[in-house]
């Protein structure tokens, strides 16, 4: 019969394409083994019997600009809306995993051009938000949510706990291990880096329209966030919030506690409004207006 199991100690996560996690330094090393010899089967909400990653499945994350030489890594933790084959369409509609629920709208297309514009390395999630969210701790608040903006998630309800654990083991900590293992190739070329994760809000949430273009968020630590705001600010036309539409001071958040404050680097996320990013060519004009307050900022942070 088909199993997931845990292998410590096992370095690369069998059946996925991309680099091995070798960080000793991420939260857990998780790796699993796929026994593919019941072939494949009707789509299936979650058991923890079968496999949940197939062939063809895409993998659980991927890098961009590896090689890239500043002294910063960008992340982008909702950077798909894939979802795996074993788990069909969640019990949802296509259209909305193509909402803002599904993924950050415009999120990845704005990463991919901030990572040329600035030549940093980019590491981004391969599954959507609502297989499991990877800003957020695995097993608690929004993990892997009933519901999200109104839009009730079938494949989550009443989730067991062993395949809460299968979706980490699959789509969770083999994306937040490549980000431990990017931290160690930046660390090893730069005594000093920054941590930048990259995100898209919808305008309008609970009928509320966001004021907001751009939202910097950050928690107890200044050195990049508060000059970053500064310098966007000098754009009139742009509306920046200083942790708005949400805080990084919410005890959910992960990305940042993960890897930023063990290391004690600068960081903060961009909150993008994705109107303003919702085409590769709105995504590729705002990270062109962007750059140059990252660019001044990152620097500033760095001295």
């Amino acid at each position: 019969r088909a199993c997931i199991r845990r292998m410590a100690g096992c370095a690369t996560p069998i059946g996925f394409a991309g680099h091995a996690p070798t960080s000793a330094t991420a939260n857990s090393e998780l790796a699993f083994h796929l026994d593919h010899s019941m072939g494949a089967d009707q789509p299936c909400y979650g058991n923890a019997m079968a496999p949940l990653l197939r062939p063809g499945d895409p993998p659980a994350f991927f890098t961009h600009n590896e090689s890239g030489a500043a002294p910063l890594l960008l992340c982008c933790d909702h950077a798909s809306r894939a979802v795996p084959a074993s788990l069909g369409d969640l019990g949802i509609a296509s259209a909305d995993l193509d909402r803002h629920i599904g993924w950050d709208i415009g999120a990845l297309d704005t990463a991919q051009a901030l990572a040329g514009l600035i030549d940093a390395p980019l590491v981004a999630s391969g599954y959507s938000r609502l297989v499991i969210d990877c800003n957020r701790w695995p097993s608690g608040e929004g993990s892997i949510p009933e519901t999200s903006d109104g839009t009730v998630v079938p494949a989550n309800r009443a989730l067991a706990a062993a395949d809460a654990d299968a979706r980490a083991s699959a789509c969770f900590w083999p994306y937040h291990n490549e980000v431990e293992r990017q931290l160690d190739r930046v660390a090893a070329r730069h005594e000093r880096f920054g941590f930048v994760v990259v995100h898209s809000c919808t305008p309008v949430m609970n009928g509320f329209h966001r004021p907001w273009h751009i939202g910097i968020l950050w928690d107890d630590d200044p050195r990049l966030p508060v000059p970053l705001m500064a310098a966007l600010r000098r754009d009139p036309a742009l509306c920046v919030g200083d942790n708005e539409p949400y805080s990084a001071r919410a005890s959910y958040e992960y990305s940042f506690r993960a890897h930023a404050q063990p290391r004690g680097l600068p960081f903060c996320s961009l909150e993008i409004r994705y109107d303003m990013v919702d085409t590769p060519e709105k995504a590729g004009a705002f990270a062109r207006r962007i750059v140059g307050p990252l660019r001044e900022a990152l620097a500033a942070a760095l001295t």
